[in-house]
């Protein structure tokens, strides 16, 4: 039978074959033949969009396997504590009453005044420090823009117990700010100065260099170059470092609670006494919301500050030898000033535990041992949880953006007031070991995420892209290429993360067992204890934890300068 062809189709169609349709040529015909082939089009095009839609698919599921860990994680012990507290139906109507009383009234005072005093204090000294270690050459400029990392691993009470060795009862530099406002000030500053030091630096190394240099052949001196060239530039990272050190003032618990007695206790000291002493989970409610409340502001202040100032491109001037006496002067008084801020604490620390005598016997007590075992066991066991979540977090923040937008949540709560929502919502967990480890790795797993996340998006795409020309799968890529490309960045995060396991305090110290105690609520107890001999044991194990901090220090400092002798 001779077919013909009609409307360029071919008349190869099943319609042909199951003899369904006539094979004239009538204009019937001609539309039946325009439909089957458009039909026949459809069918051809819907199996090709259903294959190539296939990967897409695929890729979706796999990225949601990835994320859905860390947003179960992330619930249980961040929103639905959160949630439990904003549900708490007893609190509701103790908000008129606590905010009109002067009691209260105080407390929330003096908790903002201490972290806006800090803010100003840090930016008054922190940015000519800032601009000598930009803009000057000097021995040992190096190891001082290390050890301004050192803060940042201390835990909260090895910063308070230094301020403590100088100031405090038994102080050894003087004793007459004991029982003042000024030793918890001293203690933020000492905390917080780092912060904003490198807030400052990091933007005076934004400053156009090609723009100095003009404004220095016009004739400006280096006062008008910072007024009128530097400043501008140094406004958004200035903005940025104050709303951390805001943060972390305002919500901090350690230092207050060491250094600010009753007197001048924060609100988050109030939460944890109405907890724990008293039990009324009503007030500590709306006291915690309050705290919730600013720290959100603050935090999606940073936020926003921090995507404008990391915008900006670096163009790093390198620093000269002081040439004028300003200079001198200048450099002179910000490294007294570095040490009398940062490092005097610690030298307190070391110098009164050397002379702490028969206290140095409580090393090989039950207790003492009992603490560095659970300290060991909590933090290895978190850090082993960080090292997951971490790695999950990074790998899902890479296909999606709002995955990487809650990298820094559990930073922006506070662990009382995350301690307070398990409380609420998990009695019966409250006083359970995983809880409390999870609790460790959700404060901890941040920082592996971060530097997992800016080492894996500075890698270049050719990379994987040249294994896989090669002939290798997506997995092995990925294990010969990026991993190994990723592992420096992994052992930072983690060290960092046992950093924060080691010296975390606040959670253990509402969700923790007696037979659970730590170094840190070990050191805590020996505190409450009066007498001189409950305050050198302290002081000795106050030192042990110092060595610790200062081994993760070590080791970190040694991770960062391994890239740069590879």
């Amino acid at each position: 039978m001779q077919t013909k062809r009609v409307m360029g189709i071919e008349p190869t169609s099943v319609a042909w074959e199951a003899n369904v349709l006539p094979l004239d040529d009538t204009r019937e015909s001609r539309a039946l033949y325009g439909v089957l082939g458009s039909l026949k089009m459809g069918i051809r095009l819907q199996f090709v969009i259903s294959f190539s839609a296939r990967p897409i698919m695929r890729r979706f599921a796999f990225s949601f396997l990835l994320a859905l860990p860390i947003l179960a994680f992330l619930g249980v012990l961040v929103v639905a504590p959160l949630a439990a507290m904003l549900g708490y139906q007893d609190a509701a109507p103790l908000w008129g009453e606590m905010l009109g009383d002067a009691y209260y009234q105080r407390r929330i005072v003096w908790t903002v005044f201490q972290a806006a005093a800090t803010v100003v204090l840090t930016t008054v000294l922190g940015v000519p420090i800032a601009w000598a270690l930009a803009r000057l050459q000097f021995a040992g400029r190096a190891l001082v823009l290390r050890l301004l990392m050192l803060p940042f691993i201390l835990p909260t009470l090895v910063a308070g117990m230094g301020v403590l060795a100088l100031f405090g009862e038994h102080g050894a530099l003087w004793r007459g700010w004991a029982g003042t406002a000024a030793l918890l000030l001293y203690g933020n500053v000492f905390f917080n100065l780092p912060v904003m030091i490198r807030a400052a630096y990091q933007g005076l190394a934004t400053v156009p260099a090609n723009r100095l240099a003009a404004a220095q052949t016009l004739g400006a001196n280096a006062w008008q170059r910072f007024w009128r060239v530097e400043l501008p530039v140094l406004k958004a990272w200035l903005a940025g470092g104050a709303c951390l050190v805001f943060l972390y003032c305002f919500s901090g618990f350690g230092l207050a609670l060491l250094l600010g007695g009753q007197r001048f206790a924060t609100v988050e000291v109030e939460v944890y006494q109405l907890i724990a002493y008293e039990l009324d989970m009503a007030h500590a409610a709306v006291l915690v919301w309050l705290v919730l409340g600013v720290t959100a502001l603050a935090g999606l202040l940073y936020a926003w500050i921090s995507r404008r100032a990391d915008a900006a491109e670096v163009r790093a001037r390198q620093p000269e030898k002081p040439k004028t006496r300003a200079e001198r002067a200048l450099l002179a008084l910000a490294l007294f000033t570095l040490a009398a801020c940062c490092a005097l604490p610690l030298l307190a620390i070391a110098f009164q535990a050397a002379q702490a005598g028969a206290a140095w016997r409580v090393l090989w007590d039950g207790d003492t041992l009992a603490a560095l075992w659970n300290t060991a066991r909590f933090s290895g066991g978190a850090v082993w949880g960080a090292a997951v979540l971490g790695a999950l977090h990074a790998a899902a923040a890479r296909q999606w953006a709002a995955i990487r937008a809650l990298t820094f949540l559990p930073f922006m709560v506070s662990p009382v007031c995350l301690s307070f929502g398990v409380l609420l919502l998990y009695p019966a967990w409250s006083a359970s070991l995983p809880m409390l480890i999870a609790l460790y790795a959700l404060l901890a797993y941040p920082f592996v995420t971060k530097d997992i996340l800016s080492a894996w998006d500075a890698l270049p795409a050719n990379y994987t892209a040249a294994a896989r020309v090669a002939g290798a799968s997506r997995f092995q890529a990925a294990y010969a290429v990026t991993l190994p490309l990723l592992l420096p960045a992994l052992r930072r995060g983690l060290t960092l993360a046992a950093a924060t396991c080691i010296g975390e305090f606040a959670a253990t110290l509402f969700l923790s067992r007696p037979e659970w105690t730590t170094l840190t609520t070990l050191i805590y107890r020996y505190l409450s204890k009066v007498g001189a001999a409950n305050h050198d044991k302290a002081l000795v194990l106050t030192a042990v934890l110092l060595g610790l901090s200062l081994l993760v220090f070590m080791l970190l400092d040694a991770s960062d300068r391994q890239p740069e002798k590879s």
